[in-house]
């Protein structure tokens, strides 16, 4: 039945236009026109306020079309649209901003409403019945609503021509309304009596027009009424007792006596016991229904209220119960996916219903069109129930299309989709599916995946090329690709080569293992390939494929000692520091002072090239391998001494940096104080001094100007020291802090030598397993970078092989030489001992 509040509604889009302008009122004899010229102007003014009006509505239309189009999932545009049209009258644009909505969104019950009472008001005709009686079809299948039932009953009963002459098809057809209505809402505790009691109208109206002669079919149709009146009390309902007294008061009219007094004279046993058991029910229920009807709880406090009585309802064993209590839930709560998951689980547990599946799935997709979840669900619940191919296929190109949160979860769908081609291959389904929906994923998803996400993929992918596919080179093909991503992930290698070993390709999977065990791999991934290779030999292949292994593998494995060396003399040299640190203040003074003017020990000189020291070491080693086949130990490949370690891994400031003091010649001081320096870091790469003096031209009193460069490229690293005369000379130099030189903007901030222990201490515990060294084929060499982490110039160092930075001026006396660190016979200490070296080689 149509509320107060929407007659008013629906009258205004059947008008063709603003009320009041043509029709009779324009033929009116003048004599009848009013003759007041003030209402003349009143009447002006009234046309004038309703074409702005108008024109307003209009250039708000025409604004929100343009944010549909842009924007075609705004769901909030789509409501404020459609209400602007309805209240234009513009009928035929509303229906289509309708559809359109509707494409998208499932529309409320208030909205189906509006919609079938605006066509309604506009046509009565046999074919617009038809169309409308398809529009409340719509409605009551996307939300559960007793008043949109209602409509939709009152509806049909009223325009019907079959139902409202009674005809035999027309009883039916009503009938068969009514029982689809009992069975959608008819346990609605607090609503559902409303179903019940149109259903009896309606037979008590037929019961009328039967004629007093037709005995059988009054009696039949008076059984039919009083057969729905105990269907009735036998289900928890409101209103019971008012139910049983109206039961009690039509059996009365039918000739059956019985005392109003007395609660159940008249009624038969069987019902009272039905009756009183639903009572029972009804008091249970109450307590949750009660709750629910606060309509000032939050939507949060209502959602946990419905799954408290959900809970209820399931424990009481009535699916047909909990479903029902689910579709009040979600239809009060649309957008709670929370809501719609366990609804759907529920279904997939407990009823496994083909076509309620596909329904509440369906619904529950357009809700929520941003949880995986439930389109992964919905695939499942499809293959379980032995949908089409075509059916799957349609719901899976509904989900990649919609907008995830996490690309996982676009991979989760997708995987969900080969899963379920996998299983269904035996049926006659061919493996180009599967190879096609992979291709598709890889082509979205891999510009996006992670490392673990993709090497997942692949794998499967992989397998199944093998496995089902019997496509080696395929699969091959797959691994090549992931290759080419994530080369540097050492689970990939490791895959492929399981892969292979599996096939018994041993050939292949030793040339895969010669293409990456000089790779750089996170963590002990270097080293755990090397040893993988070994072991790979020892139970695989020949004596020569063993050597051969041992051959390639040794230096690497040097290479990476040596780097773990560098490693713990740069954390032995900040342990030192820290413990300097603790000494009191005075005497570090004059500990420093005396440093300065004390002569460099011997230790000191043979440091000053440090990396033509650590060169021809590693060249003698690989030089001791001609015409040797097994291991190499640590003397053969040329002792590596702790000291050796220390001068490879120690940094300073090129030699090439120059000093733009013109009025002294001095020569460059071993040790900066950085008193009055600034440092500048976000250097373009091509700038040199003379740009970097250039720069501070205007501010001048520059004295130095320390452009740090790369030891072996000899190219600027983006970082300089300036030294300047005064602060006031200093202070001007940082306010140019951000300005552009050669178009990028230069990072300046004041040189503070009392921070640097503090840096090298934070510096000290910081982790970078992508600083390995990675060398060639061979062995031979390992390539470094100069570059740095971060544009602070007192952080940890990075070593990668034989390649150092250049380290900030207040560590090079610390990692250079101390008193304490020197030997008194001037020796080295030896990294490894020969049996220490041989075990490490071939641990594992």
């Amino acid at each position: 039945m149509a509320t107060e509040e929407e007659v008013p509604e629906a009258a205004a889009v059947a008008a063709p236009g603003p009320a009041g302008g043509g029709g009779d009122d324009a033929e009116m004899p003048d004599a009848a026109a009013p003759s007041d010229s003030g209402s003349d102007s009143d009447a002006d003014s009234s046309d004038s306020d309703d074409e702005g009006a108008a024109g307003a509505d209009e250039l708000r239309i025409q604004a929100l079309e343009r944010t549909l189009q842009e924007q075609p999932l705004d769901y909030e545009t789509h409501v404020q649209y459609i209400q602007c049209l309805r209240k234009s009258g513009n009928i035929e644009k509303l229906r289509a901003a309708r559809e359109e909505m509707n494409k998208y969104f499932p529309l409320t019950p208030k909205m189906w409403q509006e919609w079938a009472k605006d066509e309604a008001s506009l046509s009565t005709s046999e074919d617009a019945f038809t169309d409308i009686e398809k529009l409340y079809e719509r409605g009551v299948q996307e939300y559960l609503s007793i008043k949109l039932w209602r409509d939709y009953l009152d509806y049909v009963e009223e325009h019907d021509p079959s139902v409202s002459q009674c005809t035999t098809s027309g009883l039916s057809k009503m009938r068969d309304l009514f029982e689809r209505a009992i069975t959608a809402g008819g346990l609605h505790v607090t609503e559902g009596s409303k179903l019940w009691a149109a259903y009896r109208e309606y037979e008590m109206a037929i019961l009328i027009t039967i004629s007093d002669g037709n005995d059988e079919e009054k009696a039949k149709q008076v059984q039919r009424i009083r057969t729905l009146f105990h269907r009735q009390l036998s289900v928890p309902l409101a209103e019971m007792e008012s139910t049983l007294v109206e039961y009690k008061s039509w059996e009365a009219e039918q000739g059956n006596a019985n005392d109003p007094g007395s609660n159940f004279d008249g009624v038969p046993s069987n019902v009272i016991s039905a009756y009183k058991k639903a009572s029972d029910m009804y008091n249970e229920r109450r307590q949750y229904e009660d709750q629910l009807s606060n309509t000032g709880a939050s939507e949060a406090d209502k959602l946990q209220e419905f799954l408290k009585y959900l809970k209820f309802e399931e424990s009481s064993g009535d699916p047909a119960r909990v479903q029902v209590l689910f579709e009040r839930a979600v239809s009060e709560l649309p957008v709670s996916s929370d809501l719609w998951i366990a609804y759907t689980s529920y279904l997939d547990r407990s009823l496994k219903v083909p076509s309620v599946l596909r329904s509440v799935y369906y619904r529950a997709t357009r809700n929520c069109t941003w949880v995986a979840e439930l389109w992964v669900h919905y695939l499942l619940s499809l293959e379980r129930i032995h949908s089409s191919e075509e059916e799957l296929r349609h719901v899976f190109e509904r989900a990649v299309q919609c907008s995830f949160p996490t690309i996982t979860e676009y991979l989760n769908v997708y995987l969900t989709r080969v899963h379920s081609l996998r299983r269904r291959i035996s049926d006659g389904l061919d493996f180009q599916l599967i190879r096609q929906t992979f291709t598709d994923a890889a082509e979205f998803l891999s510009p996006q995946l992670g490392t673990e996400e993709l090497l997942r993929m692949n794998a499967y992918w992989a397998k199944l090329e093998r496995n089902i596919g019997k496509d080696i080179a395929a699969a091959r093909g797959v691994w090549e690709n992931t290759i080419k991503k994530s080369g540097s992930v050492l689970e990939v290698w490791q895959q492929y080569i399981s892969m292979e070993i599996e096939m018994d390709h041993i050939h292949e999977a030793r040339s895969l293992y010669k293409r990456c065990y000089s790779k750089r791999f996170a963590g002990s991934g270097s080293l755990d390939i090397c040893y993988a290779w070994i072991r790979f030999e020892e139970e695989h292949g020949t004596l020569d494929d063993y050597d051969l292994a041992i051959k390639k593998v040794t230096p690497r494995l040097k290479e990476l000692m040596v780097f773990k060396s560098q490693e713990e003399a740069k954390v032995e040299a900040y342990s030192t520091l820290n413990d300097n640190s603790n000494v009191d203040d005075s005497s570090q003074k004059r500990k420093a002072s005396k440093m300065v003017n004390k002569q460099q020990p011997p230790a000191k000189k043979r440091k000053e090239n440090p990396v033509k020291s650590a060169k021809s070491s590693d060249d003698q080693g690989l030089k001791s391998q001609s015409g040797h086949s097994g291991p190499v130990t640590a003397l053969e490949a040329g002792e590596v001494t702790r000291e050796k370690v220390e001068a490879s891994a120690g940094m300073k400031v090129d030699s090439d940096s120059r000093i733009r003091n013109t009025s002294s010649n001095e020569p460059k001081p071993s040790f900066y104080n950085d008193k009055c320096t600034v440092f500048v870091s976000n250097i373009d790469l091509k700038a040199n001094e003379d740009d970097l003096c250039r720069f501070f031209s205007d501010i001048g009193g520059a004295t130095a100007i320390r452009l740090l460069k790369d030891k072996f490229t000899k190219k600027s690293r983006g970082l300089a020291y300036v030294d300047f005369s005064d602060n006031k000379h200093l202070e001007a130099a940082l306010k140019k802090n951000k300005q552009k030189l050669l178009g990028k903007k230069v990072s300046i901030a004041r040189s503070d030598p009392s921070k640097g222990k503090k840096n090298r201490e934070a510096g000290s515990s910081s982790k970078d397993h992508d600083s390995f060294p990675q060398s060639g084929d061979d062995g031979a060499k390992a390539p470094g970078s100069s570059t740095l982490d971060k544009e602070v110039p007192k952080g940890d160092m990075k070593i990668t092989g034989k390649n150092t930075r250049f380290a900030p001026r207040a560590l090079v006396k610390p990692l250079g030489w101390t008193t304490k660190d020197e030997k008194p016979d001037g020796g080295t200490e030896e990294l490894k001992s020969n049996e220490e070296f041989r075990n490490l080689l071939l641990k594992k």
